[in-house]
């Protein structure tokens, strides 16, 4: 990397280096991460004049000026013949920082990510919430994205996104899209989504509920005919309903425990692993499907009872974590060290493993 890179030289190096991810920070070398792994793009380190230069080339006036006003900044740049990317500045200790997420030009169907019959058929819901949650990196922008491209396949209708920033491009298919942007085409979550139940809009895409405000109004959008599909932050499918109800204060819990029953559809969390087979990354997954019991333990706030349910539910298309990683495992697609250290029940599933390898030596060679 020569001495007079600029932003445009770093990204493009880190696509060609297969990277998904570029960091930019104050006393460090510029990093991609590569197939979950960091790796620096030069052996010098960044004084904070250098990154904010390199940062602050690329935000519009607009952008410069929400930037100084709000401390952070959600957008996209495009970069011809390189490709999209979500980019988000910030600062820390007083200094300009940012990070880059690499956007697939092409969006991937649910099977080549590796979801399965559930996930799709969520999909096909009239009405009602869908949440796809992970921590970060963990491919839920990717999921909603092979959703969204579905549903637009498939249906005939109109599909508003609500993102900050708007990541995958869609164009018009069996249904209508409407693509908004929060800064650009729309204040904020919440107004966007209340304001879409008034546009004759038949499913919601929003890329994150992050407050209450948008929390609550996704739940009402849902309960009045809308399909809403969101991400969510959250480490299990279960813990998603701790976390929708946490939002709330005490004395709004009880209505949005009900609302809740009432409106959720299913739940699909989900973690990228390294692979063990080859170059890249895999993804484990958890789907939980709402069924009467599940939404009398929901609106009972039995919560703890709902794990339960979850491993007996395959026969509605239910599976945890710990069943991903097993097959996963046995499958040669991940380490065992990695399956134990995602496990809710690493016990469990060392003593399943063993016993699967058991088996294997019994099977007679040919």
């Amino acid at each position: 990397m020569s001495p007079g890179y600029d932003l445009v030289d770093l990204l493009t190096l880190t696509r060609q280096m297969a990277g998904s991810d570029l960091h930019l920070s104050v006393g460090a070398a510029p990093v991609a991460r590569v197939n979950g792994v960091l790796t620096p793009l030069s052996g010098e380190a960044m004084e904070a004049k250098r990154c904010r230069e390199l940062i602050m080339a690329v935000l519009t006036e607009s952008e410069r000026s929400r930037l100084e006003r709000d401390w952070e900044l959600d957008f996209a740049i495009q970069l011809q013949e390189v490709g999209r990317f979500r980019g988000n500045a910030h600062f820390s200790r007083g200094h300009l920082e940012a990070a880059f997420r690499f956007v697939p030009s092409e969006v991937p169907d649910l099977a080549s990510l590796g979801h399965g019959p559930s996930v799709e058929e969520f999909c096909r819901a009239r009405q009602g919430l869908v949440l796809v949650t992970g921590m970060a990196g963990a491919g839920k922008s990717t999921t909603l994205a092979a959703m969204t491209s579905q549903i637009l396949q498939e249906r005939r209708g109109i599909v508003t996104t609500i993102e900050d920033p708007i990541e995958f491009t869609f164009a018009h298919a069996g249904s209508l899209i409407k693509q908004r942007q929060i800064g650009i085409d729309t204040r904020d979550f919440a107004h966007a989504l209340r304001a879409a139940v008034r546009q004759d809009v038949d499913v919601i895409v929003v890329s994150e509920m992050r407050d209450q405000e948008s929390v609550a109004a996704a739940l009402t959008a849902a309960e009045t005919g809308h399909l809403v599909i969101a991400t969510l932050h959250t480490r299990s499918a279960v813990g998603s309903l701790d976390r929708v109800v946490d939002i709330f204060p005490p004395a709004q819990q009880p209505q949005i425990i009900t609302q809740l029953a009432s409106a959720l559809v299913g739940i699909v969390n989900q973690k990228l692993l390294p692979r063990a087979d080859e170059v890249g990354r895999v993804m484990a997954s958890e789907v939980l499907v709402m069924t009467p019991a599940l939404a009398a333990v929901v609106r009972d706030h039995r919560f703890e009872q709902a794990y339960g349910l979850l491993q007996v539910g395959s026969v509605h298309g239910m599976h945890t974590m710990d069943s991903s990683l097993y097959h996963l495992l046995t499958g040669g697609f991940i380490t065992v060290e990695d399956a134990l250290v995602h496990a809710r029940d690493a016990a469990a599933l060392r003593e399943d493993y063993k016993e699967w390898l058991r088996e294997q030596s019994r099977v007679p060679r040919r």
